[in-house]
């Protein structure tokens, strides 16, 4: 039945790619921002369910990565003047090498102490950014981020911009998938099953763990890259804690552990979110309640719930055919 799941994903992604391929020049630009949007928090939510979903631990600190490429791009653009590929390299850089450095602290954790660390580590850049007013602006952010300019195409042009994303996410998507398909995934999710067990068969575990935290930054710095050239503004918001709960709730909403459902739950929160701030101001109250009833009733998300159901349906016939061979003996 994984067999099953698996190819049901790779054809569900195949035909989400086509229509994402074909489809944005014939979308309104208030849709084609939307899915800009979900791509781009996509990557992010992606970067999230490689240590959540494949590994095990829980971490409220992927903002600080986020955020920290996100700073970079905005301040390099409009105070230094710098190009893309060099914000593109340093924002990525910067990102490895802070989660590096958090990853010495935090991966010694596990469990809720794990949580709090990357959550405590998270607020230190929050801080940062709230506070040394004269580098990121304060409460008042960083504005007038340009769009950027590849080998002269300029992409101000929102449809440009949206293939531009669409490449950036779907190599980051590879990249990842490729990651957990490999044999230090699978050890991953040996560990996020067993460490103690996997210790005992001579995995170097807190190496393992270690590695998948600063992979997990990097790309969260990928995603925050992105957002900065998209939204053309940074603030302490895109550090903050809201930012690491919206990351976490697309995760738990599309499925842990599948990097398709990252992207589910990314087009969902997205959505929701500008749909619903439309009507209300008390996005923080929806938000925690659909992460209640995500965790009552849906504990493996949307792609989990689905999977259930396909089983169920799969299995129905079988137990059918079975009362029906004891009835006639």
């Amino acid at each position: 039945m994984a067999v099953l799941d698996t190819r049901g994903t790779r054809c569900f992604s195949a035909v989400a790619f086509v229509l994402l391929a074909v489809l944005p020049p014939f979308l309104s630009s208030y849709v084609l921002t939307l899915l800009t949007q979900v791509l781009i928090f996509a990557t992010l939510a992606m970067s999230v369910d490689l240590l959540l979903g494949f590994t095990g631990l829980a971490s409220l600190g992927q903002a600080a990565y986020f955020g920290l490429s996100a700073y970079t791009v905005a301040v390099l653009t409009t105070k230094q003047g710098a190009g893309f590929w060099q914000t593109a390299a340093l924002s990525f850089v910067l990102s490895l090498v802070l989660a590096a450095l958090f990853g010495l602290i935090a991966v010694h954790a596990a469990g809720t102490y794990f949580l709090m660390i990357t959550l405590a580590l998270g607020q230190v850049l929050w801080g940062l950014a709230y506070r040394w007013v004269s580098m990121t602006g304060g409460d008042n952010g960083l504005a007038g981020v340009p769009r950027p300019s590849v080998q002269r195409v300029s992409f101000d042009d929102p449809t440009r911009f949206f293939y531009f994303t669409l490449v950036v996410f779907l190599v980051s998507a590879l990249v990842l998938y490729l990651v957990v398909e490999s044999p230090f995934g699978y050890s991953l999710q040996g560990i996020r099953e067993s460490d103690g067990r996997m210790r005992i068969l001579g995995y170097h575990t807190w190496l393992h763990k270690y590695l998948a935290f600063i992979i997990s930054g990097a790309f969260s710095g990928v995603s925050g890259f992105l957002w900065a050239y998209y939204n053309g503004f940074v603030s302490p918001q895109d550090v903050s804690l809201v930012t690491n709960m919206e990351s976490f709730l697309m995760v738990a909403m599309g499925g842990p552990g599948t990097l398709f459902g990252s992207t589910v739950g990314a087009l969902v929160i997205v959505f929701l979110k500008n749909f619903v701030s439309a009507y209300t101001k008390r996005w923080l109250l929806i938000l925690g309640g659909m992460y209640i009833l995500t965790i009552m009733y849906a504990p493996k998300g949307i792609l989990g719930a689905l999977r259930e159901w396909g089983r169920r349906k799969a299995s129905l016939p079988r137990a059918t055919a079975t009362a029906g061979g004891r009835t006639d003996r």
